[in-house]
């Protein structure tokens, strides 16, 4: 570990200290909001967003400063799990920015002195609506606190700055209230991951939870098969031809004789090596596609999600697998290749 230019080593530990120190202060002041929290409150909290959300209305959340910034992220929170919600700057709300407030939405007004005067100008014009009141503050007595639904004591004994000035310790408490209520609100609801992903479709969490096998597979129009009888150079050609569109597939198919949609056995480039080991090389002449498939290979429904695509080929206990089959009612529908969800980001 090297230290900047002009300090000591002996300094540089001084300064991690003291990061360590204010961490330290800014967790027990996390740890002391959840200790004091009056359960009464919290639970009427909670039930107003649970009936905002049931009766399709919207949450509001809006904060002066940096209990404004915070009421952003509340707000963003919020909308990701399907809450609607919407950040309102108290300071534009009183020159028309009200009008996207309906009646009995449910509000989230954060302040740390409770006494904001920008705040307590908006709240006549949000009771007049009917609007339920949800407090998060630094002070259970204060204007904000009374004159709302409920209040959630957000209070700290001291900022985490040195001159106990910034608003520190103060915001984090406060975001951290406002994190759990929004965890408490999913387990109430019963938000599932498939609500989620809904609101992240680009992330790879998104991704992971909405992309589905069909999404991701080759269609097997695309896939010349073999036959059962072909031999080992045509089954090489179809391997090296694999997909009409997208090159080399590492893998092919044997067709039934019965049915020319149901699958027979799957070849991949493993086990056209494996199959060159086991017999001598003068008798490779000899060898035809039912000598090398695998025939009841792992495949996975068009249905299922391509995260347990991938699943089942980093899992398998038997051999490494780079390519499933995607079966239907018997019928092969197409290939999905580990390359495939690579590049799909799963």
């Amino acid at each position: 570990m090297s230290s900047y230019k002009g300090d000591s080593f002996c300094n540089f530990c001084s300064k991690m200290t003291s990061l360590t120190k204010f961490l330290n202060q800014g967790a027990e002041a996390i740890l002391s909001c959840a200790k004091k929290l009056n359960e009464e409150q919290v639970n009427l909290a909670l039930n107003i967003l649970y009936d905002c959300y049931k009766t399709k209305h919207k949450l509001i959340v809006s904060g002066v400063g940096k209990s404004g910034i915070v009421a952003r992220k509340i707000a963003a929170t919020f909308s990701s799990l399907s809450l609607t919600s919407i950040y309102l700057n108290p300071l534009d709300a009183l020159h028309g920015d009200l009008g996207i407030i309906a009646e009995e939405d449910a509000v989230i007004l954060l302040s740390n002195s409770g006494e904001t005067i920008e705040i307590l100008e908006i709240l006549p014009h949000l009771k007049s609506r009917r609007n339920n009141i949800i407090a998060i503050v630094g002070n259970i007595n204060s204007t904000l606190a009374k004159l709302s639904k409920t209040a959630i004591d957000a209070s700290v004994d001291k900022e985490v700055c040195p001159l106990n000035l910034a608003p520190t310790a103060s915001t984090s408490v406060a975001m951290a209230v406002g994190d759990a209520m929004a965890a408490a609100w999913m387990q109430m609801v019963g938000i599932s991951e498939n609500d989620f992903a809904i609101n992240h479709p680009s992330g790879s969490l998104g991704k992971r939870l909405t992309l589905k096998t069909s999404d991701i597979m080759i269609p097997i129009k695309e896939i010349e098969p073999v036959l059962h009888s072909d031999n080992l150079q045509k089954i090489i050609t179809k391997l090296t031809l694999g997909s009409k569109k997208r090159g080399a597939l590492g893998a092919t198919w044997i067709r039934s004789v019965e049915d020319p949609n149901k699958l027979d056995g799957l070849i991949t480039d493993g086990d056209l090596r494996r199959v060159l080991q086991k017999f001598p090389e003068n008798s490779w002449n000899k060898i035809v596609a039912k000598d090398l498939a695998t025939v009841n290979p792992i495949s996975i429904s068009p249905q299922k999600q391509a995260i347990e695509a991938l699943k089942l080929m980093e899992y398998n206990n038997k051999k490494k697998v780079y390519v499933l089959p995607v079966i239907e009612n018997e019928k092969i529908l197409g290939m999905v290749r580990m390359h495939d969800l690579i590049i799909a980001g799963i």
